[in-house]
């Protein structure tokens, strides 16, 4: 098994200034020609755990991957501890020298100091252009292993990866395969999904792994198969997900990137549907969600963003004295909003939310966290209630998901 770590500089990253998407593109661009990333570390800009991070990784993996730190400013120092750790002195690359001159006259920036010292490197690496930018990518070898050092910018160090880093190691290893598929599912805590799939997880291939991944949009699962060839092992992970579409049911909702609203688009379609939103405590994200896909005009009428009890009786047709009696957050006003919506765009089911999704609003009774839906067709309306969390973010995606389970079921087990 070749294996990998990668390894990204900068204080920026530790003290949550900006997301680590480095990582994630390059990591599934190793695992996408077989090779296994065993460890993902973030760093700051200091000398000493530089050098001694890369040591260890170079003494450890096949592979080291480096991000950061080769801007011409002082707090870059990527290069510089580079230089220490392989014992080589800097030396200024005419190539690049050149590439960046270039660069800064065809944007008229001032070819300074600074910028020209983008073209000193150690000695002893092997320097990759950077197409896109003027600090250029590094390759260095110790005892059969290989370290990249590239720009912190993801879209150069995309480019390089791509054009440059995948193409040199699937030259220099042998690499075996690594095959992941995920699924996404819907409706089923982890806890009684993994109960219920108990036998079928333990029926899976030797050496096939399951990794339950929740969040506020359902529960993915993914198997993993390491060093089967890939067509096997397609075969087997497609044969065992169609034995647990089998066994879930409405829950199994398709392969990723196969989401809730798309799934459920896909049955609106098929039947020639239409919906309709009334949204309190959502605030127009249910709508969002539709309005994201191309093509949800076929299917989507409106939303209607009724926030204040004013607004739910004038816009909707809410009754004040059921507001009065019941609360905003109540089954009673979630139907009679699915009915307003529904009624005033003219769609086959207008689909409702309202609740409190904190941190302030809870009442005596109903805590923060307290949703309540409501759907509506032609010759029904139904509702119900739910208590979420008490994070503000997570209730208003788990609203947005529930809403869309509540009219997908609902026409999963009534196609009639």
């Amino acid at each position: 098994m070749i294996t990998a770590q990668i390894v990204t500089i900068g204080d920026e990253i530790l003290i949550g200034q900006i997301i680590d998407t480095n990582s994630t593109f390059i990591a599934k661009e190793l695992e996408n020609i077989g090779v296994t990333v065993s460890e993902i570390y973030s760093i700051r800009d200091n000398q000493k755990a530089i050098i001694e991070t890369l040591d260890s990784a170079l003494k450890n993996h096949h592979i080291v991957i480096v991000t950061g730190g080769l801007g011409p400013t002082k707090d870059d120092i990527t290069k510089f501890s580079l230089a220490q750790l392989f014992n080589s002195e800097l030396v200024r690359d005419e190539s690049t020298f050149t590439h960046v001159r270039d660069m800064m006259q065809a944007k008229g920036i001032d070819f300074n100091e600074l910028n020209q010292s983008q073209a000193l490197v150690p000695k002893c690496c092997t320097v990759i252009k950077n197409e896109s930018g003027t600090a250029p990518a590094m390759m260095f070898e110790r005892e059969g292993n290989i370290l990249f050092s590239m720009p912190g910018v993801p879209f150069e160090m995309q480019n390089i990866v791509e054009t440059k880093v995948i193409p040199e190691i699937k030259s220099r290893f042998q690499l075996g395969d690594n095959t992941h598929k995920t699924i996404v599912t819907y409706g089923l805590p982890e806890s009684i999904l993994s109960k219920r799939i108990e036998q079928w997880e333990q029926n899976l291939p030797e050496g096939f792994k399951l990794a339950y991944l929740p969040n506020a949009k359902g529960v993915r699962l993914r198997i993993s198969a390491y060093n089967t060839p890939k067509t096997e092992a397609l075969e087997k992970i497609a044969f065992a997900f169609e034995e647990l579409r089998e066994e879930l049911r409405e829950h199994f909702l398709g392969y990723e990137p196969v989401s809730l609203q798309s799934s459920l688009a896909e049955l609106l379609i098929k039947f020639k549907l239409t919906v309709s939103l009334a949204e309190s405590c959502t605030g127009g994200a249910l709508a969002s969600k539709f309005t994201a896909m191309a093509g949800s005009s076929a299917y989507f009428l409106g939303s209607v963003v009724a926030y204040s009890n004013s607004m739910k009786t004038s816009s909707l047709g809410v009754p004040a004295e059921i507001i009065a009696a019941k609360g905003a957050v109540s089954t009673e006003v979630a139907e009679s909003m699915a009915v307003g919506a529904r009624e005033l765009s003219g769609a086959d089911f207008g689909i409702s939310v309202t609740g409190i999704a904190g941190p302030t609003g809870a009442t005596n009774g109903k805590p923060v966290g307290t949703v309540c839906f409501g759907i509506s067709g032609v010759d029904f309306v139904h509702s119900e209630q739910v208590l979420f969390s008490n994070s503000r973010e997570y209730n208003i995606e788990k609203s947005c998901s529930h809403a869309l389970n509540i009219l997908r079921n609902f026409i999963y087990n009534k196609p009639d």
